[in-house]
């Protein structure tokens, strides 16, 4: 690789616009494409614009050509509030490891697990299970085909454009439409959206969302683990299997979307599956894990496929006699409702909502139903909860994944008090008297996270919900990254 481009991979690295593997794949490329450099490559996949490589070119222009020309061996040269450190030889490398871009101070770039071994070119891929084969080899957590658009894979939270041209509005319907039977595409040409788990011969399940818009036909799917999870696998905290260990009451899990709430919910009815002789019944929008009766029998229904709605499915299970009951999400009050009262009644419930806290959770709850009836729900909550649990996934420092932060809540005595009599201010107090028991505020398992040297700081203010503990990492505006003094430059 020229200078420039190994200048153009470190700085990429460093403002963690692409990971380390997905410039190796990049670099995999350009070694059968050799008159092409790097940067004219990243702007054609969409990670740098041509205006962003510019502004690049004049940084290495300025640092390491004319440290090249003074031969100087440790120099720094500071401007707009980058800065850039080198220690140059003839023949070494550029070093732009050291380029600013948070809190005007040079960090160096992130340390990423080694590339996969990928030797495929997405640039000559032509099926569907070709994308979603080399999404899953890549680690990535999604897969998004859009007409009008390069594909992109997720990873690690991160979108990335897989290298090829943007998609037609034919190719991108001949892609999706072939993963689909005739049924799913009656459904998918007349609704012009359709929310499904395709099974893929030799690659797995995936969750899939298909749907219309003005360049043509969109398809998002979520990879889905082709083993159940186990809390090992996952490093769930031990306190967590407690909520398994009920016959009844209520367990929500929280976080926003792609935190891993379905995850984290199969594993704990895969544990209950492994020790009790239990009947449970999942419903879910779409079907993601297939359970495998070990010591439970499961039935799992799918909402579209199996039955009309949530609260349709739930309906019919209280007839059935279940023990277990698994509701993919409280969408609506009827569902709600229903889920109360099957806790209330002797049934172990499981449910997600899409809220960030404790107590946003139950006020979320409270929110289906008018103000004349959420007393008597708050009543029958502070009663039927277990426990609650909420999680995010934040990238590690190290590259290399994202890590779990958790809150946790448990019911007791005092905590069913706060419920009924809307107290819930008073939660977090609660939760860190109740420390010892195994309750945990978001912001103690961000800390934890911190001092581990898992998650930068500035990370963790950005998730926590209450950001006094990490002010210390709180981003100054005027400190700006080389990339942010090069978005100015686009408009």
């Amino acid at each position: 690789m020229i200078e420039f481009d190994l200048f153009v991979e470190k700085v990429v690295l460093h403002n963690k616009l692409a990971t380390s593997e997905y410039l190796q794949q990049a670099k995999d490329y350009l070694a059968s494409h050799p008159e092409m450099e790097l940067s004219e490559l990243l702007v054609r996949a969409k990670v740098l614009s041509q205006g962003q490589v510019e502004k690049v070119r004049e940084k290495y222009n300025l640092t390491v050509v004319g440290e090249q020309s003074a031969i100087s061996e440790q120099s720094s040269v500071s401007q707009h509030g980058a800065t850039v450190s080198a220690a140059q030889t003839a023949g070494s490398q550029p070093a732009a490891g050291a380029i600013e871009h948070l809190n005007g101070v040079a960090v160096e770039p992130p340390v990423s697990a080694p590339a996969a071994s990928i030797c495929a070119d997405p640039a000559t891929f032509t099926t569907i299970e070709q994308y979603l084969g080399y999404a899953r080899q890549l680690g990535a957590s999604d897969l998004h085909i859009n007409a009008g658009a390069a594909p992109l894979i997720r990873k690690d939270g991160q979108l990335q454009p897989l290298l090829r041209q943007p998609f037609t509005a034919q190719e991108s319907k001949d892609l999706l439409f072939s993963v689909l039977d005739g049924a799913q595409k009656e459904i998918l040409t007349a609704q012009m959206a359709l929310d499904t788990c395709c099974q893929v011969a030799g690659l797995g399940r995936y969750r899939s969302c298909f749907a219309h818009q003005s360049r043509g036909w969109d398809g998002s799917f979520r990879i889905v683990d082709q083993q159940v999870p186990s809390f090992e696998a996952l490093q769930l905290p031990e306190q967590l299997k407690q909520l398994t260990e009920y016959n009844q009451g209520l367990v929500l899990l929280a976080g926003p979307g792609g935190c891993g709430k379905t995850t984290t919910m199969a594993a704990m009815i895969e544990l209950i599956n492994q020790q009790r002789d239990e009947h449970i019944i999942t419903m879910e929008d779409p079907i993601e894990y297939v359970f495998t009766p070990v010591k439970s029998h499961i039935s799992q229904r799918q909402v579209g496929a199996h039955t009309l709605s949530f609260s349709a499915a739930l309906r019919a299970a209280l007839r059935e006699d279940p023990d277990i009951i698994m509701i993919g999400e409280l969408r609506d009050r009827e569902t709600a409702t229903l889920a109360i009262s099957a806790a209330e009644t002797g049934h172990l419930v499981f449910a997600s909502l899409h809220t960030t806290g404790a107590g946003q959770t139950i006020s979320r709850i409270l929110d289906f139903f008018p103000a004349d009836q959420q007393g008597q729900i708050r009543s029958m909550i502070s009663e039927s909860i277990r426990g609650i649990i909420c999680q995010r996934l934040i990238p590690r420092s190290d590259g290399d994944g994202r890590a779990l932060a958790l809150e946790i809540l448990f019911n007791n005595t005092a905590i069913s008090n706060l419920i009924r009599e809307d107290r819930m201010f008073q939660l977090p107090t609660m939760m860190q008297i109740n420390r010892d028991k195994g309750m945990c505020q978001l912001e103690d398992s961000l800390q934890q996270l911190v001092e581990a040297q898992v998650i930068d700081g500035v990370e963790a203010w950005f998730e926590a919900t209450n950001k006094t503990p990490f002010k210390q990492f709180q981003p100054e505006s005027e400190s700006s990254a080389t990339v942010e003094e090069i978005d100015n430059g686009k408009n």
